[in-house]
């Protein structure tokens, strides 16, 4: 069958927690304080091609919350799936690797910080949704300008 005529196909085969890491480095004198935190969240994107029509994709999740100059925690998630994608041209599985299948992994990584950060002693952290499409945009622009240099 000629890749014309082959027909699309996305499909989830896996969703797994690659790694998980949590760290207290101040505890428990971080526990007397009053609560006061300031938070960085880092979020980086992975995909690499496993066989034909199969990628293995990565979201890393690095939430380090300080109050003052001590860290309160430091909360590491990598949320991995992998997918098939048949059919599609090369535009259209960037967009999949980058769009698509983070959408379908963060909120794994999103509830795997806040049970991690709970499990930890400290208030709930809940992550604010990420609009992977923009930061997709802002990708593909950066790469257009690099380009043109």
């Amino acid at each position: 069958m000629s890749e014309e005529n082959q027909e699309k196909q996305f499909g989830i085969q896996k969703v797994y927690t690659r790694n998980v890491s949590f760290e207290a480095p101040n505890s428990p004198e971080i526990f007397t304080q009053d609560f006061q935190p300031q938070l960085d969240v880092d979020l980086n994107v992975e995909s690499r091609s496993l066989e034909e029509g199969v990628f293995h994709v990565v979201v890393r999740v690095t939430a380090t919350t300080k109050m003052d100059d001590k860290t309160a925690f430091l909360c590491e998630v990598e949320q991995a799936g992998i997918f098939t994608l048949m059919g599609f041209d090369e535009g259209e599985t960037n967009y999949l690797l980058g769009v698509q299948c983070p959408n379908t992994l963060f909120p794994y990584a999103r509830e795997a910080v806040s049970d991690l950060v709970t499990r930890g002693g400290f208030p709930q952290l809940l992550l604010e949704p990420v609009n992977f499409e923009g930061i997709y945009a802002d990708h593909l622009q950066k790469q257009a300008e690099s380009t043109k240099q």
